[in-house]
């Protein structure tokens, strides 16, 4: 198999045929052997039915449907889990994403001995106040906190190695973040290609302006992560072991104070440094406790089950 093509989708019914169409088109026109698989993620409309008419009459053609709305990271999570293809491609199901790309995004991987690369949408055909400039802010903070100088982080037309999507864990909302997850993982041959984007044909966008606020939330976490996912008691226990020594610092000071300095003073609960001392040491004892259960979590975590599929064909 030469290619998968993973596509989520949400209520995409008047799209679906007309993209099959083209990607089949271009995948007989380069003599690809290919796969399409479908992600419906809980439509309420005829999508999935029409998925099944296309898998009916075309066996390349393949789909998974989740009981309820789910997420597009947990759709990707499960095509990837799913893929054959020695490369797998990603692109939306709005008719946004040109199939036109694929053969040459399937020839930077396989000639140009990529692991990933991420599309850049350069000229945009979407709302300039809801999209196109917080884009350009999340896509800036993105390449500051990852040191990927990708310039659209969040296409959802991409090309990866097949070994690349078996070794990343896709969740929560983390599908804005894929190129930063697969460097994480040590793939770190990442490019991107300038491609088309086109006005969107059918329906209407199916995200707000929450995204961006979730997506820098999902940048802070993803930062975090990556540095100290794999360690967390080198973060909690450093700031635990410095917020208890401050307060230990104190006690040694309130302590020699009253017993040699000034044993006739005032009592020590009077004196605001006690309070500043018994505050951090109790901060300090909790930080580094976090750190001991981070680590203990680290080394127990096993992979949970994160939707429930309905329904498959041709699977």
């Amino acid at each position: 198999m030469d290619i998968s093509v993973v596509i989520p989708l949400l209520n995409e019914e008047e799209s679906l045929l007309e993209l099959h169409d083209w990607i089949a088109k271009v995948m007989q026109s380069n003599q690809f052997l290919y796969e399409i698989i479908f992600i419906d993620d809980g439509s309420t409309d005829k999508s999935w039915h029409i998925i099944k008419e296309l898998s009916g009459n075309n066996p390349s053609v393949k789909g998974i449907k989740f009981q309820k709305n789910y997420g597009k990271s947990q759709a990707l999570n499960i095509g990837f889990k799913k893929a054959i293809g020695d490369v797998i491609i990603t692109m939306d199901a709005d008719l946004q994403d040109s199939p036109d790309e694929i053969p040459e995004l399937y020839k930077m991987i396989t000639e140009d001995n990529l692991d990933l690369v991420s599309g850049w949408k350069k000229k945009r055909y979407d709302s300039k106040i809801r999209k196109n400039l917080p884009s350009k802010l999340f896509n800036a903070a993105a390449r500051l906190t990852s040191g990927l100088k990708l310039h659209d982080f969040n296409c959802g037309l991409k090309a990866y190695r097949n070994d690349v999507v078996k070794n990343v864990d896709v969740y929560g909302e983390m599908h804005r973040y894929i190129p930063v997850l697969a460097k994480n993982e040590g793939f770190d041959r990442i490019d991107e290609k300038i491609v088309q984007h086109q006005a969107r044909k059918y329906g209407v966008t199916k995200f707000g302006m929450d995204r961006f606020i979730n997506g820098f939330l999902d940048l802070i976490s993803i930062w975090f992560l990556s540095r100290f996912g794999k360690r967390p008691m080198h973060l909690f226990g450093l700031l635990g072991s410095i917020a208890f020594f401050i307060g230990l610092c104190f006690v040694v000071y309130l302590g020699i104070d009253k017993l040699f300095l000034n044993p006739t003073g005032r009592l020590i609960t009077d004196r605001p440094q006690f309070y500043i001392a018994l505050v951090t040491m109790i901060l300090g004892t909790q930080l580094f406790l976090a750190g001991f259960l981070g680590e203990l979590l680290v080394r127990s975590k096993t992979n949970e089950r994160r939707y429930k599929v309905s329904d498959e064909v041709n699977l």
